[in-house]
């Protein structure tokens, strides 16, 4: 049985958090600044161009390529830390991976190219396990799609900022090798604050286990029992997840070379505006799936968003193709269309997945299964786009990416929706028959 995410908590915090719209309220905005603030330590060094004589043409793709490939193997070990964490331990999990990651980034200026790959690499080591951290503080409750959905958010319009205060603290006269880490400072006392309003939390209610499922630690036959009993059903969505994942960090990780070809430069701003509205969207969006009582019916709503999202993407894309978007709106709409089945798989097709069978797990668990596997994806995407030519043919490559992956991602959206529509339900609850 899970322990309780920390000990017992007294005083005027408990007691404000003991109302249900503080609880709410609380845990959105901690975990969406947790979160968000992480990306501080993550994101802003990839606002810059590492295009000078110091570095090699391909350098940039190198240094993604380290981080991804740092971040893809915290994300499989993930699959047993994050499943087999201790709540009372995650706040100080939490606190020990910033810290390697700043220490990093501190390698980092540092060290001169090539060999700053390394500490990138570290870096997104450290803060792979971050997400599940924070998402396990959170899984489990009546209000779990709100929470995540705020959650999400955190990542959409987060990287958007962390690029703009990269990008302002290179026009202050940061260098592009000690810039990542002086914004790393930058974040790193509201990190402090959102990490202590997580550790407040209470752990799920009896209302909560009866409407969601209690949520376990997992052993190892755990998660292999998981894995069997849901075969090819579960397949179809790690593939579709796979590929959206790929699709989002090459449009996050790329961002300034995209605006170029697009026929935009020199406006730091964009970055946070374009995912602004994007994220704004999806948190109302998905976050309502929070009103839907029935979980299968959620379930399935949340894979139909998934297919809308995808339809969005390929609309986006021919339209972009045909002159008919600015380049704003054109980022915008493929942003949005991207990120509703990234989220929905977040928010709402794991987190129902459980409620619905019962099963004994976390979501923790099934998401580090799929993050496992979508960041080996662009991992092998990032040493392959390392051999691709000239800077300046970076849209093409990336119009063609996005369209391959938002055509084969509908097909598997909807071969996951038959497949589970023949799955059978766990037994209902007492109170479930009772409401029936």
């Amino acid at each position: 049985m899970m322990t309780p995410t920390t000990s017992p908590k007294s005083g005027v915090i408990a007691r404000w958090l003991a109302r249900p719209w503080v609880l709410t309220l609380w845990c959105m905005v901690a975990a969406f600044g947790a979160y968000a603030t992480m990306y501080g330590f993550r994101k802003p060094w990839t606002a810059a161009g590492f295009a000078g004589a110091e570095y090699s043409v391909a350098f940039k793709t190198w240094l993604v390529t380290a981080q991804v490939i740092g971040y893809m193997l915290s994300k499989c070990l993930g699959i047993k830390i994050i499943a087999e964490m201790v709540p009372a331990r995650r706040a100080a999990v939490f606190l020990a991976l910033i810290g390697v990651a700043q220490a990093a980034l501190l390698g980092f200026g540092l060290t001169p190219a090539p060999w700053s790959l390394g500490w990138l690499f570290l870096n997104g080591l450290a803060l792979g396990l971050v997400f599940g951290l924070v998402l396990g503080f959170v899984e489990g409750r009546c209000m779990t799609e709100f929470f995540i959905a705020g959650l999400c958010a955190s990542f959409i319009l987060a990287d958007g900022v962390a690029k703009t205060v990269g990008a302002w603290l290179l026009v202050s006269g940061v260098s592009e090798r000690w810039m990542p880490f002086a914004a790393g400072l930058f974040f790193a006392l509201p990190l402090l604050l959102f990490v202590w309003m997580l550790k407040q939390i209470p752990a799920p209610n009896a209302a909560d286990i009866e409407a969601r499922a209690e949520r376990a630690t997992m052993t190892a036959g755990d998660r292999w029992a998981m894995l069997r009993r849901h075969g090819l059903r579960l397949m179809a969505i790690l593939l579709m997840y796979l590929l959206i994942t790929v699709l989002r960090s090459i449009r996050a990780d790329f961002a300034p070379e995209i605006w170029v070809g697009l026929g935009l430069s020199d406006q730091p701003g964009v970055f946070a505006s374009s995912e602004f509205w994007i994220a704004l969207a999806i948190v109302v969006i998905n976050g309502s799936l929070v009103f839907v009582r029935d979980n299968r019916l959620a379930f399935f709503a949340s894979l139909g968003l998934s297919a809308l999202g995808l339809v969005l993407v390929l609309v986006a894309l021919l339209a972009q193709r045909a002159g008919a978007l600015t380049p704003f709106a054109f980022m915008v709409l493929l942003g949005f269309g991207m990120y509703l089945p990234y989220v929905a798989v977040h928010t709402t097709v794991f987190e129902r997945l459980i409620a619905i069978t019962r099963e004994r797990g976390n979501i923790g668990y099934l998401m580090y299964l799929a993050d496992s596997i979508g960041y080996l994806g662009y991992a092998g995407v990032m040493l392959s786009r390392s051999l691709y030519p000239a800077k300046a043919q970076f849209l093409d490559f990336f119009l063609n990416v996005a369209t391959g992956i938002a055509a084969t991602g509908l097909v598997l959206v909807l071969i996951s929706i038959v497949l589970y529509s023949q799955m059978k339900a766990a037994p209902l609850t007492k109170s479930q028959l009772a409401e029936g």
